[in-house]
């Protein structure tokens, strides 16, 4: 019986190590190419982990000639704006389902989900004419139609979270004279940080990758953030893949270190709400 079960924790453990390699290794290669000439990328070189001749030129060129810094600003510009404001509405829209009762309370949750599920190219067309109309196009407005693909979860994620926390607290409040907005604030968003905080997380990186309303609303290079400016990165008959890979690698280090930072907090934010009480 020992033998069977050491021999499942070995083989459990085997196939956890080939997967992390598996979902590790392409990031760890575009870091290595990042440091690789073209030369070497295409050339004898292109399977070596180690560069024979490691070079810093594709970092410099994509820092200080292809405007990577300005996509970087943008994209926390953009990212941070829509955070900010799709936590606002999705706390009061997924209080309001979580606490009051009203019929069609299952379609709206149901209508929410369906939005999410909309590809994106259906709606591109219609906010592209919309923006044109409005004179919005070029700018920084570009946060109000990325609501489509970020309210829809964090409503339904913070749902989750309202539901787990006890009705007696809020009635409680309300009989020592708190108001609704007090009884939000002060007793309920507190207890639901940790799904609120994890909402923001994901609701940001899930901005900061945002490429096709990005690309067709904003065409003027000053406003392209991130993943469009890394489309860029090529010429006439060949992708750049050194800067491309130095790019990425850079790009990637303000969600890494998100990511790393606050990894408790979207551990805990993600299960407190999985377990009834």
């Amino acid at each position: 019986m020992e033998a069977s079960k050491r021999k499942l924790w070995i083989t459990f453990g085997i196939f956890v190590v080939v997967y992390l390699f598996a979902m590790v290794f392409p990031f760890f290669w575009i870091f290595v190419t990042s440091f690789k000439t073209s030369g070497e990328i295409f050339g004898e070189g292109a399977f070596r982990i180690i560069p024979d001749a490691p070079t810093l030129k594709n970092y410099i060129i994509v820092l200080l000639e292809k405007g990577i810094l300005n996509a970087i600003k943008n994209s926390l510009i953009v990212a941070s704006v829509t955070t900010v404001y799709v936590i606002i509405v999705a706390t009061f829209t997924a209080y309001a389902i979580s606490r009051f009762e009203f019929k069609g309370k299952n379609i709206i949750l149901g209508l929410i989900l369906a939005v999410s599920m909309f590809p994106q190219m259906i709606i591109t067309g219609p906010v592209y004419n919309l923006f044109l109309d409005l004179d919005l196009l070029n700018s920084y407005a570009i946060v109000l139609p990325y609501s489509t693909i970020t309210l829809p979860m964090a409503v339904w994620i913070l749902v989750t979270h309202f539901n787990q926390i006890p009705l007696a607290l809020e009635e409680s409040a309300r009989i020592d004279g708190a108001t609704p907005f007090q009884t939000l604030f002060k007793i309920v968003f507190p207890l639901a940080a940790p799904g609120v905080f994890t909402t923001a997380i994901i609701t940001f990186i899930a901005a900061w990758n945002e490429f096709l309303l990005t690309i067709t609303l904003n065409s003027n290079q000053k406003y392209h953030t991130v993943p469009v400016g890394i489309s860029f990165l090529r010429t006439q008959f060949e992708i750049l893949w050194g800067e491309v890979a130095a790019a990425t690698a850079i790009v990637t280090i303000p969600t890494l270190i998100i990511v790393l930072f606050f990894q408790k907090q979207i551990v805990s934010g993600l299960t407190s709400g999985g377990v009834k009480e």
